[in-house]
């Protein structure tokens, strides 16, 4: 079943309208956040999602506009986006540990302020504490209260449109945060079958990005490495380094 043409235009306008709005200055309207919330809830019960077209459109850079994120979202966590599984967040786990098979990963790690949120995040979505702890790290030092000079916000980084499309209200909140920047992740470790190099380039210039460079795992992504943003080459490295002072 193929989204309703309606549908995602619909969707692509109000991103436009948002985008347009954030620009001027201006906040994003209530009424148009919650007729996007509801279509987004059309498109979550369908049952199948097809990205292909929208994505030759519009780019889903997490760093500028987020054109698609809802429909990537919804390709994934069906009927409802704010639940995840537990066999889900399972499956998450055995594809994690099938790649890393050899690397040593206790998926214990060392604490920060933030631990109870972190650890909460990591048992809803399947995403190591470690990891979690070395994109924050990365994006934010951990502090809740920065923004970045492109308006990503908090201790994960989320973009306006993001955090809206994850439910979140307040993304200076720490839980909010979190558990919607550990959502996402874990939304790209999905779709790329648990290769965590292509899931991090993901997170920093958006899976459409990986998609029409044409890579399917993490050898392909490193040889073709050059071909992607500057900040996104040095970002996995950066999360990478990260990690290994979490890791336990």
């Amino acid at each position: 079943m193929q989204i309703d043409p309606r549908n995602s235009r619909q969707l692509l306008e109000l991103q436009l309208s948002n985008i347009n709005n954030q620009t001027n200055g201006s906040a994003v309207p209530t009424g148009s956040t919650t007729d996007f919330s509801n279509m987004m809830d059309g498109l979550l019960n369908a049952d199948n999602r097809s990205l292909s077209d929208a994505e030759n459109q519009i780019s889903t850079s997490k760093r500028s506009n987020d054109g698609l994120l809802w429909l990537q979202l919804g390709s994934t966590y069906s009927p409802d986006l704010n639940t995840v599984s537990s066999s889900r967040a399972g499956s998450l786990e055995s594809l994690l540990a099938s790649n890393n098979a050899g690397q040593a990963d206790s998926g214990k790690s060392l604490p920060t302020d933030f631990e109870s949120l972190i650890s909460q995040a990591s048992a809803k979505y399947g995403v190591p504490e470690s990891l979690i702890k070395a994109v924050i790290d990365t994006e934010s030092g951990f502090n809740p209260n920065v923004v970045s000079s492109a308006g990503a916000k908090g201790l994960m980084q989320l973009m306006d449109g993001t955090a809206a499309g994850l439910g979140v209200s307040d993304s200076f909140d720490p839980g909010q945060n979190i558990d919607a920047g550990t959502k996402y992740l874990s939304l790209q470790l999905q779709r790329f079958g648990g290769q965590e190099k292509m899931a991090l380039a993901a997170y920093n210039a958006g899976p459409g990005r990986l998609s029409r460079l044409g890579v399917t795992n993490d050898n392909e992504l490193m040889s073709m490495l050059h071909l992607l943003p500057v900040e996104t080459q040095n970002y996995i490295t950066k999360v990478e380094r990260a990690r290994s002072k979490y890791s336990i």
